[in-house]
């Protein structure tokens, strides 16, 4: 048998046979879900053998007696998923499931790249956080540190930095913060500048 693929399930990786439906030969997607339905269709795709990730993030919410600890979507309103294009239909099929974000010919696969950096980013332990969409700025590599690797945006943020991971078909990045000196630019990567940011 193959090597063995991973599956993202909440924090944790569940191991699936190479040339499963959802199998690692396959792009990542952007799947539009209803909201607050993230982890419901998360959970169900799963159940279908489809490789789901659903990037999230933990927040206090206060309540008149007590605070809690919840877990939050990085990217709210969406889920990734692995899948064959040809195979789609029981991806729209999950409750829950909206639309998979393409043009009118076909569904845009996400760049392996960023999803790969969203992926060590949320492993990584550093408390990430939304942040508005960003084409301008210095992209840099980590070179040390827990998120050694990883490619990203570096901003100024209150006399520190952020290294801001973005998901370009959506529209969305999330950020943590960085050690300027676990960082150096990536020669000739540049961005024009949008309109405006997107949240």
């Amino acid at each position: 048998m193959g090597q063995a693929g991973r599956r993202k399930m909440g924090c944790e990786w569940k191991t699936f046979p190479e040339g499963a439906p959802g199998g690692e030969e396959h792009p990542w997607f952007a799947v539009r879900v209803r909201s607050n339905f993230e982890h419901t269709t998360h959970r169900l795709l799963t159940q279908k053998g489809l490789t789901s990730f659903l990037p999230c993030y933990a927040t206090r919410r206060r309540w008149s007696d007590r605070v809690k600890v919840i877990e939050r979507p990085l990217f709210p309103g969406y889920v990734f998923c692995r899948f064959d294009p040809r195979d789609w239909l029981p991806v729209v099929r999950t409750p829950g499931v909206v639309q998979i974000l393409g043009n009118e010919k076909s569904f845009t696969p996400i760049d392996e790249s960023e999803m790969e950096s969203v992926r060590r980013l949320v492993a990584s332990g550093i408390p990430p956080m939304a942040h508005v969409f960003l084409r301008m700025g210095q992209r840099v590599y980590i070179e040390r540190g827990p998120l050694r690797g990883v490619e990203g945006i570096l901003v100024a943020d209150k006399g520190g930095f952020r290294l801001v991971v973005s998901i370009t078909l959506l529209q969305r990045s999330v950020a943590v913060e960085v050690d300027a000196e676990w960082v150096r630019p990536v020669a000739n990567a540049r961005y024009e500048m949008p309109l405006r940011a997107t949240a």
